[in-house]
């Protein structure tokens, strides 16, 4: 390693304690919001993906050429997380420090290794839990009830519902946060995305592929529900809320994700990027 190479290392080393005392109070939160957040439990996972692809790219510094602009965005990124630390606004500072490593890459690295490196640099955003995304989950809570009820009756049991609130026979269900489907929507575009991106193909069969997570993940939780009311109605409410209410979310959370992937198949998304993974 020649004497440059290693001044750059050191340079890189120092930065980045820097960045994590400066961010130390955000990341703890962060961490905290994925063990306690069940719609973002996924963000280490995300982290990791991240690091992933960045360590996949790594021969884009092979380019690599400092340019000094590079700091002015890492310095906005700084003065944002500045602002919004007395406001106690966690979400701005956590996207504020997807900006300065955006802005640190570019001032070591150049504009190149950004370009190559723009999608894993951009998809740690998908770890920062979006503000109020609880308050979704009334909502869809009562349109899986109402139409989980609905197509149970289809199936010939005996179900009715007052807003979230289920009544199969005797028994009588409450379809709350972890029935509402919002976990598996989250999750779901999380995948979606990733997928996008690794696939070649046009930008509008890639877009289309992204945006079909939403009715994808919320037919899928539909039929979960569905069904959980219809062996209910069959078998009781015991055997419904037993081994078949633990089983059915994974498995029709597997069943979304190949739907996902055979959509893209019909969009002729098959063929991987060389670069990607």
């Amino acid at each position: 390693m020649s004497q440059a190479q290693l001044s750059k290392l050191l340079a890189a080393g120092a930065v980045t304690l820097l960045v994590i005392a400066l961010f130390e109070g955000t990341l703890r939160w962060l961490v905290l919001s994925w063990l306690g957040n069940p719609y973002y439990s996924h963000g280490p996972l995300v982290l990791l993906v991240s690091g992933w692809l960045l360590w996949r790219r790594r021969d884009a510094l092979r380019a690599a050429r400092a340019e000094n602009i590079g700091l002015a965005l890492a310095a906005m990124g700084v003065g944002i997380h500045l602002l919004a630390l007395p406001l106690q606004m966690q979400v701005v500072s956590a996207a504020a420090l997807v900006v300065v490593l955006v802005g640190l890459v570019w001032a070591f690295a150049g504009r190149g290794v950004v370009r190559a490196w723009a999608f894993p640099l951009l998809f740690l955003m998908l770890m920062i839990p979006v503000p109020g995304i609880e308050r979704l989950s009334p909502t869809l809570e009562a349109f899986t009830a109402q139409y989980a009820a609905q197509t149970a009756r289809w199936l010939g049991v005996a179900a009715s519902n007052l807003g979230g609130q289920v009544s199969v026979g005797a028994p009588a269900f409450t379809v709350g946060a972890p029935c509402s489907g919002l976990r598996s929507l989250v999750a779901l575009g999380t995948l979606a995305l990733l997928l996008a991106y690794s696939v070649q193909g046009p930008a509008w069969a890639r877009a289309l592929l992204v945006l079909a997570a939403l009715p994808i993940a919320l037919a899928a939780n539909l039929v979960r529900v569905s069904s959980i009311f219809w062996v209910a109605g069959a078998l009781g409410a015991d055997a419904a809320l037993g081994f078949f209410h633990t089983l059915s979310s994974p498995l029709l959370f597997l069943v979304a994700l190949a739907l996902l992937l055979a959509l893209g198949r019909a969009l002729r998304l098959t063929q991987l990027r060389a670069d990607a993974w």
